[in-house]
């Protein structure tokens, strides 16, 4: 069964939910595989944007923009389990 949203389809669970709700989930919550101190930067700085964008939506008036504005910020917050079982740190295996 194939789904769409505003005419685009969706290829998965995910994507469904990036193109019904308008926001792109790695950008708040973060990749699912390893990023360098600037590319995090960089992403954590355009969520930033984008989330301050939907905040001002959202006082203006736009109570979709301010439900989006309330599932951005709690994307920020979550640590992805998949992400967090592959970060190789050292000193933290069985042996250690």
């Amino acid at each position: 069964m194939r789904s769409f949203v505003a005419g685009q389809e969706a290829h998965g669970d995910i994507e469904f939910a990036e193109l019904a709700l308008g926001i792109d989930i790695a950008l708040f919550r973060g990749p699912l595989k390893r990023e360098t101190d600037r590319e995090r930067a960089a992403r954590e700085d355009a969520a930033r944007g984008v989330l301050a964008d939907l905040v001002a939506e959202a006082e203006a008036g736009d109570e979709i923009a301010g439900w989006d504005a309330l599932y951005a910020d709690a994307l920020t917050r979550t640590v992805p389990f998949l992400r967090a079982a592959r970060d190789d740190r050292p000193g933290a295996g069985e042996a250690a």
